[in-house]
């Protein structure tokens, strides 16, 4: 069996391909659309397609169009890969010919029942002996009713396996002793070794070992969530106030298993752990700018830890605004701002509408509201306001690079960190159409590699770097430029 992957990006061709090559498909590869039909016209008809949206020169839907329209290739299978997965998107890509959509990030075993359903191969093909299990879950909460659902529900789902749940910290750190998940789910506060202690430990013994907090949404468990966050935790999912069962269902269904599927697929790799990679290879400097009047960034899934290891690198004494979208609720962003004040080693602070930016103030966006900067003239001030969620979100990072785009035009510099989903694409292409520059956090470094690759794979990302060499790149860009 032959497969052609087609997708921009080098590590998800390389993901897609140890998936193919265990199912015993002989695997070629290419960069964008135009590459694959090339090679299509000179090799032997594959049996399957694999085909990412967002491409440069040109995209997947264009090029299903060209194959669907072409005599000999029309019948191929074309099997969408991509995080192009609202549903209106979803179906767009089906209504131009994709056979079926596989959501990235996915599992193996997702990929395989993808193409039994395709008719590719079979199940016990697509599921040969040493092929991945589901995704291995430890559930660690003093709650039984917690455990309960949590067990039922993700247990429901057959990409994931409950493979325990323990009472307390210290069962816990005995079950990861025994034989390490795949994923650990751990609540914050806990009597006995609470679930920072839990987590230092787990850091201690297995570095790389995705954990995400499962936190409620009060003062006491918000603090002691972005501790977990600092101290190396990859993610959190907030607990609903009151945790009746159809709460922590909906709960769990909306976001813990998305994010259990996502930290699976990065393979746990944590931005400090990783900071160490190597570059991405970047295009040359664009024409001299000119001088930067604000900084916003972006970040969502691994932000505080992200934000902690960027910020001391450029905000502290820069002559420019910096803001800052972080994907979180009310409760956490205000301890977020006094987290990061420490060790910033400058002024982190919620905004509040009608403030007036002036240099060196770096401001975050405060939860379930959008910040927008608006004025001229030498006179910018925060706007605030309660608009709609964009991609799902509120604050969103759309919103707030469209209007520093309008505001400060080509003086807009943008930062695009770890995150899931593609939050900042827009806001980003608004910069850089401004004449703007935007800079992108790497996939080795990306806790998941959500909103930056999408800025990455459109072409918009003037610099993508190491998260450790990120905020070293923005001192030296407002230096340089006057900022």
């Amino acid at each position: 069996m032959r497969a052609l992957i087609v997708d921009d990006s080098k590590p998800s061709r390389s993901i897609l391909a140890r998936s193919l090559c265990a199912l015993k498909f002989e695997c070629f590869e290419a960069a964008n659309g135009e590459e694959a039909l090339a090679l299509l016209a000179t090799s032997p008809r594959p049996d399957v397609i694999t085909l990412n949206w967002q491409m440069p020169v040109m995209d997947g839907i264009e090029t299903l169009r060209r194959l669907r329209a072409d005599r000999v290739l029309r019948g191929v299978k074309v099997l969408m890969v991509s995080t192009e997965s609202d549903p209106a998107r979803v179906e767009a890509a089906l209504a131009a010919g994709a056979d079926d959509f596989l959501s990235k990030p996915f599992t193996p075993q997702a990929l395989g029942r993808k193409l039994v359903a395709l008719g590719v191969c079979t199940s016990a093909e697509a599921m040969p002996a040493g092929g991945r299990d589901p995704v291995r879950v430890l559930i660690v909460d003093d709650s039984a009713t917690v455990r309960s659902v949590l067990s039922a529900a993700l247990g429901a789902d057959p990409e994931l396996r409950v493979v325990a749940a323990a009472s307390s910290g210290e069962a816990a750190l005995e079950m990861i002793a025994a034989g390490p998940p795949d994923v650990v789910l751990l609540d914050v506060e806990m009597p006995g070794l609470d679930g920072i202690a839990t987590l230092r430990e787990i850091r201690r013994m297995h570095r790389g070992l995705p954990v995400l907090m499962f936190s409620s949404l009060t003062e006491r468990g918000s603090r002691a969530t972005l501790d977990a966050l600092l101290a190396g935790a990859n993610d959190y999912v907030a607990k609903p106030a009151v945790q009746s069962r159809d709460e922590l269902e909906a709960r769990i269904r909306d976001e813990v298993i998305a994010k259990v599927k996502a930290l699976a697929a990065r393979g746990g790799v944590t931005p400090r752990a990783a900071a160490a990679a190597p570059a991405v290879p970047r295009p040359a400097p664009a024409a001299v700018r000119p001088a930067i009047r604000g900084v916003v960034v972006a970040v969502s899934t691994g932000g505080p830890s992200a934000l902690a290891e960027t910020l001391p690198a450029f905000a502290r004494g820069a002559s420019v605004p910096v803001l800052i979208v972080q994907h979180m609720p009310a409760f956490f962003t205000a301890q977020l701002a006094e987290r990061l004040t420490r060790l910033a080693g400058t002024p982190v602070r919620e905004a509040v509408a009608g403030q007036l930016l002036g240099p060196g103030d770096v401001l975050l966006a405060p939860g379930g509201r959008h910040m927008e900067v608006a004025g001229g003239a030498g006179t910018v001030r925060v706007r605030l306001t309660d608009d709609p969620p964009e991609n799902s979100c509120r604050p969103s990072a759309d919103a707030l690079f469209r209007s520093a785009a309008k505001v400060w035009g080509a003086g807009t510099l943008g930062i695009v960190l770890t995150g899931m989903g593609r939050d900042g694409l827009n806001g980003a292409r608004a910069i850089v159409e401004a004449g703007g520059a935007v800079i992108a956090q790497d996939e080795f470094t990306s806790v998941v590699w959500g909103m930056p690759g999408e800025v990455v794979r459109a072409g918009l990302a003037d610099a993508v770097l190491p998260l450790s060499q990120i905020g070293v790149e923005a001192n030296l860009r407002l230096n340089r430029r006057g900022g």
